[in-house]
């Protein structure tokens, strides 16, 4: 696991890659392409013109989510732990926990977890709230939660949060 890590670690520019988006994240799109082709077989019946208009959207709507979903990456650095999401220039960052001020990382365990292999995970901050990270439909989720806390318990053993 650590070799498979440290060779991401080159193509990865933030740090070493945990996880990301499992495939239950795309269930929501699914959905939606279904309404969207219940919707536009009724555009069709309407006119041409507002089947295209209701194709254009369907496909930018589900395109954007898609893209959006792709975009959630969990990282850890030297720093903390980190989340990187985000498409759109003003939407796209960073935010995370850093070592010195880190609670714990858990994960929710569940039958639908447990069936699909998604979790859903909580990096949680010490002194606030607002500070957590929590995602859901993680895929390895459980290994990068125990990922963290190894790493956090090891820096504390080093006295290295400081």
């Amino acid at each position: 696991m650590e070799q498979h890590k440290e060779k991401d670690l080159a193509a990865f520019a933030h740090g070493i890659p945990l996880c990301g988006k499992a495939w239950t994240a795309y269930t929501g799109c699914l959905l939606l392409a279904v309404v969207a082709v219940f919707v536009l077989r009724l555009a069709f019946r309407h006119s041409e013109l507002a089947a295209a208009g209701v194709l254009a959207a369907a496909t930018l709507l589900i395109g954007y989510r898609m893209l959006l979903i792709r975009s959630v990456q969990l990282y850890y650095d030297d720093v903390g732990v980190w989340l990187y999401s985000g498409i759109l220039p003003w939407s796209r960052g960073v935010r995370g926990v850093k070592w010195r001020d880190m609670d714990e990382a858990v994960y929710v365990q569940s039958l639908r977890s447990w069936l699909s292999r998604s979790w859903t995970i909580r990096v949680g901050h010490r002194f606030t709230k607002a500070n957590t990270i929590v995602l859901s439909d993680m895929a390895r989720g459980r290994e990068a939660v125990t990922i963290i806390n190894e790493r956090h318990q090891q820096m504390i053993r080093d006295d290295r949060l400081a």
